[in-house]
């Protein structure tokens, strides 16, 4: 099996369960967070929709410089309809950058700098596995918190929740 396929087909189930959670957030309590520190629910939904983008930009720019390659808006989907199509178009995209990909482009190093200071420098494949998959999980695990305080059934990941009996 191609290395790419098997990324494909991990992030297709992945991302299954994250459209899942994603599904549930209550938007009208896009405000509300539990803690000051923390983001409010609509930004961490919209973050969790959105962070698929870095399978594409570590596909396509080899050396990433925060201050020359991230456009970065503080954005909240303003509806459910919204924060979907978000999650849809970055998967859509990560997808179609991922099918381009040869084994050989796996090995390839990617670098994270931010101007002449370098934070991270790794094989692409363990950089898509940390930078996209492992950062969506992390925070997917936040909002189902977030869900589970403002009392919105969460849905089961790798089995049921409290909410979901088999």
């Amino acid at each position: 099996m191609a290395i790419k396929d098997a990324f494909i087909a991990e992030l297709k189930y992945e991302s299954s369960l994250t459209k899942k959670m994603l599904e549930r957030v209550p938007l009208d309590k896009k405000d509300w967070k539990p803690h000051e520190k923390s983001m409010t629910l609509g930004r961490l939904a919209t973050h969790v929709a959105e962070i698929t983008h870095w399978a594409s930009d570590i596909i396509r720019i080899d050396d990433f410089d925060f201050l020359k390659d991230f456009n970065f808006k503080n954005h909240i989907a303003s509806s459910s309809e919204e924060l979907l199509q978000i999650f849809q178009s970055n998967l859509d995209k990560a997808i179609s950058d991922l099918s381009g990909m040869g084994d050989e482009d796996f090995g390839k190093s990617w670098t994270v700098r931010r101007g002449e200071q370098v934070t991270f420098n790794a094989p692409k494949k363990v950089a898509l596995r940390g930078w996209c998959f492992s950062h969506t999980v992390h925070h997917r695990g936040q909002l189902s918190v977030y869900l589970r305080l403002l009392d919105v059934p969460v849905p089961g990941m790798y089995g049921p929740s409290a909410d979901e009996k088999m």
